[in-house]
């Protein structure tokens, strides 16, 4: 049986504050169109997620707020700008999904992680609903105890 390769050697950077911030209930695999320097900095881990959202514009996906520092290598000729907004690519089907997600229900589409996949760069976007402070002060308790047992545990071996 062969062993599946992990994902954290195509990992280009994960959006943690997104699991803080939203409860995910939904992922999604989308594709980016992306400009060839935007391709070489992705190469050498220039991206931020952090601040980044998913948007619909006429039936269309953009991710906003992603930071791509351009190399500096970059070529002369081009104007590079590294918060400009990128179409997502996804199925027909997937888009409406999303979309009456976030009419209806009132749920948000954030960036979770970007990756290499067969040699193209996708993004893992997820159908969250935000977390009320409450939440995040039970999640991080929950968090923490979770840590704590694993010491306790290690401890008693």
């Amino acid at each position: 049986m062969a062993k599946k390769k992990p994902d954290n050697d195509n990992t280009i950077a994960r959006n943690k504050k997104a699991w803080h911030d939203y409860f995910i209930e939904d992922e999604f695999e989308a594709g980016l169109v992306l400009e060839g320097w935007e391709v070489k900095s992705l190469r050498d881990g220039r991206i931020q997620l952090k601040e980044s959202y998913v948007v619909v514009d006429k039936g269309e996906l953009f991710l906003i707020g992603a930071h791509i520092s351009p190399l500096l290598s970059a070529s002369t000729h081009i104007n590079p700008n590294p918060l400009r907004s990128r179409k997502l690519l996804l199925h027909n089907k997937e888009i409406s999904n999303l979309i009456g997600a976030v009419d209806r229900k009132g749920y948000t589409v954030v960036a979770l992680s970007m990756y290499w996949k067969q040699g193209r760069a996708k993004l893992k976007i997820g159908l969250g609903r935000g977390k009320k402070q409450h939440d995040k002060r039970e999640s991080l308790k929950e968090r923490e105890w979770g840590r704590e047992q694993h010491r306790l545990i290690k401890a008693n071996r």
